[in-house]
């Protein structure tokens, strides 16, 4: 086996493990075993453009040819070991199957934030066959980790977290462990309406979960006895039908007329947003304000994320996390205008929630 350190590289799957030079990686979410659409066999071409070395492939990514592929190997060489998730074996964290993925290799270098959530065999059971020193977190991993607790434990004052999204029950958790530590909560997208029901309002046919109406008075009730003001967004963008060519109109959000649905935040209230943003140190930023995938409903979220970025150019730190975030942000082209686009959308959900992340304490690491 060669001894110089592994060669650490992100697939498309954002899923990473690196044992000596061999790496292995998921790849979709194959139901029925080997599927050559989700072979990592497909990588190859493109994996040698971009390491400019030549990239052998194995059938499998446990076995005999894997063994002795990986055995022959000389420095500076790689082999790409096949789509672990053709094993049900990876997501259940089968310890005999982590443990065949360790005979592969003397060092473990762990970059898959997007999966730290979970105790897949690849992503936290295989670190126990590995010493201390010779297991580490890649590149990603480490900046991942770095930014999230630069927000979570080191936010300088005034600390702004912006939530967005469509369900109140989706970010219960992280709201609540915010509230421990923000100075601000911004609320829009979908789940700002099931707040506005829980204060009296009338709110058209929005969307509302009517299981978190009292959820949505507890949490404001929680934030004044803390000190944090949650922001609610003034106005909506309303629409009278779930529809890229509805008829819209500028809306009060506690008396949107019947048969109306707000689907982006207002005028008014990006003006307010962006002023409590531009006035932040610290910025966190989870889901979009509005249905921005459609042209009327977009300006909310962009505002949100133009505000993030001239905060940004100032001094403050933003981290921007979630796949819709993180889609909103590329999408309108500020995503090299922010401190952090984080890789892992419900790895950083979880982190946020105060939730040890298995991928993360397998590795025994601080």
């Amino acid at each position: 086996m060669p001894s110089k350190p592994p060669s650490p590289f992100t697939t498309t799957s954002g899923i990473v493990i690196n044992v000596v030079d061999s790496p292995v990686s998921h790849l979709g979410r194959p139901k029925e075993g080997p599927t050559n659409k989700y072979s990592l066999n497909h990588l190859v071409p493109h994996l040698k453009q971009l390491l400019g070395v030549d990239v052998q492939f194995a059938d499998d990514c446990i076995g005999e040819q894997a063994k002795q592929k990986a055995a022959a190997l000389k420095p500076g060489e790689v082999l790409l070991l096949e789509n672990l998730r053709f094993y049900k074996q990876e997501e259940k964290g089968d310890r005999d199957f982590a443990k065949s993925l360790a005979e592969l290799g003397d060092v473990y270098v762990n970059d898959a934030f997007g999966t730290a959530h979970r105790a897949h065999a690849s992503t936290a059971i295989i670190a126990e066959f590995f010493a201390a020193d010779s297991k580490v977190f890649g590149l990603l991993m480490e900046n991942e980790v770095r930014s999230a607790e630069k927000v979570l434990k080191n936010a300088e004052k005034p600390f702004t977290a912006i939530m967005g999204g469509a369900k109140v029950s989706d970010k219960i958790l992280l709201i609540e462990n915010l509230l421990e530590r923000a100075d601000h909560i911004i609320i829009g997208g979908g789940m700002a309406y099931t707040f506005f029901k829980a204060q009296g309002g009338e709110i058209g046919s929005s969307l509302v979960e009517q299981d978190r109406i009292s959820t949505a008075k507890e949490l404001i009730t929680k934030a004044g006895q803390k000190g944090v003001k949650i922001h609610l967004p003034t106005d909506s963008v309303a629409a009278d039908k779930f529809d890229a060519n509805a008829n819209t109109q500028s809306v009060d959000n506690m008396s949107i007329p019947e048969g109306w649905m707000g689907l982006d935040i207002g005028p008014k209230a990006i003006a307010e947003f962006s002023e409590v943003i531009a006035n932040s140190k610290t910025i966190l930023w989870n889901g979009p304000m509005g249905v921005f995938e459609m042209d009327k409903f977009q300006a909310g979220t962009k505002a949100i994320a133009e505000a993030i970025a001239a905060a940004t150019s100032k001094g403050a730190y933003s981290l921007i996390g979630g796949g819709d975030s993180v889609a909103a942000i590329n999408r309108f082209g500020f995503a090299d205008k922010v401190s952090y686009v984080s890789t892992g959308g419900g790895a950083m959900l979880e982190f946020f929630e105060g939730k040890e992340l298995p991928g993360i304490a397998a590795m025994g690491k601080d």
